[in-house]
């Protein structure tokens, strides 16, 4: 049987993992990648990761096939390179994935975005297995996206769309973004927007976990500002739904573990708020491979463009 390496860079770890050619992770690990707030660039610690991964699982990574990479920014996925970002990355901007990682280990490599990424794994060994029309959103300090349809990763020219995140539903009086446009769906949607509104209320409200908490304790402010996130979140997916006619959403990040507090209600207020015939047959749930997504979907990118 086949085995590849998987690779998913995210802004302050580094996933990696041994798959096999069923979309099973094998062996996995992980490193920070901030550990002194950026002074080694990202790329060289990830080199450096996996090149310690690869002697200590050498034995079981046996004849490596080649090299998927899942990458957090705007991935040129034709040139294999980080073309932008939204926030700050120090020396992320133009870092050559590919490239370098092609000549460190000898194997093929090929890079997509990390959104697009998961979106694929749960294609391929997770939640949407046998659908062909997706769209998968991570929330989390941002809010990342892929969009499957007809079968096929939505692209574009250069590997850069599905940046869901970055579609203005506030254009005219929304927040500022860090793209440097306003009014962002990431600037409502994104767990970074709840928390932020929940500390305005309770300054001890300093994560996700803890405006869950309050919410299931049944705080009646808390549980309010939900609904009003819960109603951003679905205004957005509402207008994604008519755009792509998906047969299924799924919810990514960490929040997406939260049931009865956002993937039951959201997936009624979502079929509520479109046009019927679009409703129809509409899902929406939780992703299902949670950390190895990234891994597992970068490799299925890897084996659809270079295999």
């Amino acid at each position: 049987m086949k085995s590849y390496f998987g690779i998913d860079i995210g802004g302050t770890a580094v996933k990696l993992g041994l798959v096999d050619e069923t979309g099973t992770v094998f062996a996995r690990d992980e490193r920070s990648v901030s550990f002194d707030g950026y002074r080694t660039p990202i790329l060289d610690t990830v080199t450096a990761a996996a090149r310690d991964f690869l002697d200590r699982w050498h034995t079981e990574a046996g004849s490596l096939s080649g090299i998927g990479v899942s990458a957090t920014g705007q991935i040129d996925s034709v040139r294999g390179l980080v073309a932008g970002t939204c926030g700050s990355l120090p020396g992320w901007v133009g870092a050559p994935i590919r490239e370098t990682l092609e000549h460190a280990f000898s194997l093929p490599v090929t890079v997509a975005n990390d959104a697009n990424c998961m979106c694929l794994g749960e294609v391929w060994a997770g939640g949407a297995r046998g659908y062909t029309d997706v769209i998968g959103v991570t929330l989390g300090t941002g809010v990342g996206g892929g969009v499957l349809t007809g079968g096929h990763l939505l692209e574009g020219a250069r590997g850069l769309g599905g940046e869901l995140g970055h579609f203005r539903l506030h254009a005219l009086d929304g927040a500022p973004c860090t793209c440097g446009a306003r009014g962002c769906w990431e600037q409502t949607a994104s767990t970074t927007a709840l928390v932020r509104r929940a500390r305005e209320l309770d300054p001890a409200l300093t994560d996700g976990r803890a405006v869950f908490a309050a919410a299931a304790a049944g705080r009646p402010e808390v549980l309010d500002l939900l609904a009003a996130w819960r109603t951003e979140i679905a205004e957005g997916l509402a207008g994604l739904v008519h755009i792509f006619n998906p047969q299924l959403i799924l919810i990514g990040g960490g929040v997406s573990a939260q049931q009865e507090l956002l993937i039951e209600p959201l997936a009624r207020q979502v079929r509520d708020s479109v046009m019927p015939a679009f409703a129809k047959g509409l899902e929406l749930r939780s992703a299902a491979l949670q950390n190895d997504a990234g891994l597992v979907g970068a490799v299925y990118y890897f084996r659809a463009h270079r295999e």
